[in-house]
């Protein structure tokens, strides 16, 4: 199972991305996927939200689930543009979003997503216990954008910690705008949103998925 670069840039982004997954979550997996010269790497963050980090490259086979302590050590061991991920088989049990279908809502100055931030980290301080931040400030709505299609989106705290966890938020070159006012772009399709940032994004189901009836 090969993962090779298109150049060291493409390997030193992705090195970053799982360096700041694993020190989230020592047992996270990462799935990557291939498609169009880019390698998509997908992960789950602890507040169930997934990030994400896409880079030029070339994956043998298109598709692998890697935990992401072994990708870590791959891309640290081995320093040339080809990479051996082992035998992979890393379980996987969380849908993707699709690729297709998204609506762009709107562009957020990323320094009010950083104020956004500080102030709910201040308030996870203070009430927070032994297993973290309470529920009810994670699903705490913190931002509403509308759009023809998908309607009103709402975006929970949550989905502010995973972008500052996965070191996605903070400083200057943070979003996708100008260097003077850089931005997170707002995305949803029917059931999913998405949060991107200049280094990745996040993305969380809007809607629940119906368990199957047998």
């Amino acid at each position: 199972m090969t993962l090779r670069f298109a150049d060291p840039s493409a390997r030193a982004d992705l090195g970053a991305f799982t360096a700041r997954l694993v020190r989230l979550d020592a047992m996270a997996a990462v799935r990557l996927r291939a498609g169009r010269g880019r390698v998509t790497a997908w992960a789950p963050t602890p507040f169930e939200t997934l990030a994400t980090r896409s880079v030029e490259g070339t994956l043998d086979p298109a598709e692998l689930t890697v935990l992401g302590s072994v990708l870590l050590t791959a891309l640290e061991v081995e320093r040339s543009p080809e990479v051996d991920l082992g035998a992979g088989g890393a379980p996987w049990l969380t849908d993707l979003p699709p690729d297709d279908g998204w609506v762009r809502l709107e562009d957020i100055p990323a320094a009010e997503l950083e104020a956004l931030t500080d102030r709910g980290l201040t308030l996870a301080r203070e009430h927070g216990g032994p297993l973290g931040p309470p529920a009810s400030l994670l699903d705490q709505p913190v931002l509403t954008v509308s759009g023809a299609v998908p309607g009103t989106v709402t975006v929970p705290m949550r989905v502010l910690f995973a972008l500052s966890g996965m070191g996605f938020l903070g400083g200057a070159d943070t979003g996708a705008g100008s260097a003077d006012t850089p931005v997170v772009r707002v995305s949803a399709t029917g059931s999913w949103l998405r949060l991107d940032a200049r280094f990745g994004a996040v993305v969380r189901r809007r809607v629940m998925a119906l368990p199957l009836l047998t």
